[in-house]
């Protein structure tokens, strides 16, 4: 079968279109490299250079007859949000209506699989957050993905779309093979943000907020390893062709990790020092998002397999150790 990655040279859509490959699949990659990288591109993958907002050249593409279309062009940094909600309906709203509009448009394609998030979810009424769970946004990121997973159900029950949302928590990690190393540009994740301070390439860590009802203070987070992720792409596409029927899910180890305890096992993984400093919490910040990923088991089957939290850094350190000191 055929799938569209739009996004598919970024940071996590490299990693979705290199487990279609690996499973048979013929993938096409659309990007516009604003943020993606062209060394996260595979040879045995068709790329075509263009924008969602280009709605002619994505028609183009849409054409060629694929069966599902995995859609990963977003802006995604929760504080950011705060600061420009503009571009944010822009790139996640407006520019993701258009991309299914251009899918209903194609005929062909039978399942929309939706980069979606915890940030749908605000901070918690329980723990570990189900699918059931209150839907109350704390950041305008959230919300539009929240938003978009309102307008995937009506465009299934209006005009057959079938879609699976999955709801990531907190991303991190590279290619347990070392198949991909093109770094995310400007990364506002805390990972890659530690790992920039061990390479050099920042000066310090700041930990924002030290005052959160946690164990030590810092906010906890559930993060999953995006060969996990990539994984769980595939088989929520192959349940919903199975089956015909849309899903939505969440994705995270079911672990909490704080922030201290992520720059804590990064400083004995790496044997750097890294600097932090104690800065005053972000506006949109829960301080707790722990997932249960038990409607994933049963409906998937998935079972992530690299989440913990060493092969999380060590595969991430492996992409950042050999970059030259301020690079």
């Amino acid at each position: 079968m055929k799938i569209l990655v739009i996004g598919g040279a970024g940071y996590i859509g490299s990693h979705v279109a290199r487990e279609f490959l690996d499973r048979g699949y013929e993938v096409t990659v659309f990007d516009n490299l604003s943020t993606g990288r062209e060394e996260n591109l595979f040879s045995d993958a068709e790329f075509f250079r263009g924008d969602i907002f280009d709605a002619d050249k994505l028609a183009e593409v849409m054409s060629r007859g694929f069966d599902g279309c995995v859609h990963l062009a977003a802006l995604k940094a929760a504080g950011e949000s705060m600061q420009k909600p503009q571009e944010y309906s822009v790139h996640n709203i407006c520019g993701t209506i258009g991309t299914i509009n251009q899918a209903v448009t194609s005929g062909t394609i039978r399942c929309f699989l939706f980069s979606s998030s915890a940030a749908i979810f605000g901070s918690p009424a329980y723990l570990p957050i189900d699918e059931n769970h209150p839907k109350e946004p704390e950041n305008y990121y959230g919300f539009t993905k929240l938003e978009i997973e309102r307008i995937l159900g009506w465009y299934d029950k209006l005009k057959g779309l079938k879609f699976a949302a999955v709801r990531y928590f907190n991303a991190a990690g590279y290619d347990v093979q070392g198949r991909i190393r093109g770094l995310e540009q400007n990364p506002a994740n805390l990972l890659p943000v530690i790992m920039e301070v061990a390479a050099g390439m920042r000066a310090k860590l700041s930990v924002f907020g030290t005052d959160y009802p946690t164990r030590d203070g810092t906010c906890i987070r559930d993060y999953v390893h995006v060969n996990d992720l990539a994984v769980a792409h595939v088989q929520a596409f192959e349940r919903v062709i199975e089956t015909g029927e849309s899903l939505s899910v969440n994705l995270g180890s079911e672990t909490g990790v704080t922030v201290l305890e992520m720059l804590e096992a990064a400083r004995r993984l790496t044997g750097r020092e890294i600097p932090a400093e104690f800065a005053p919490r972000r506006e949109g910040d829960p301080a707790n998002l722990v997932a249960t990923s038990a409607k994933a088991r049963e409906l998937l089957g998935w079972m992530p397999q690299y989440s913990d939290l060493d092969t999380l850094v060590e595969s991430t350190w492996n992409v950042y150790r050999d970059l030259p000191s301020g690079s």
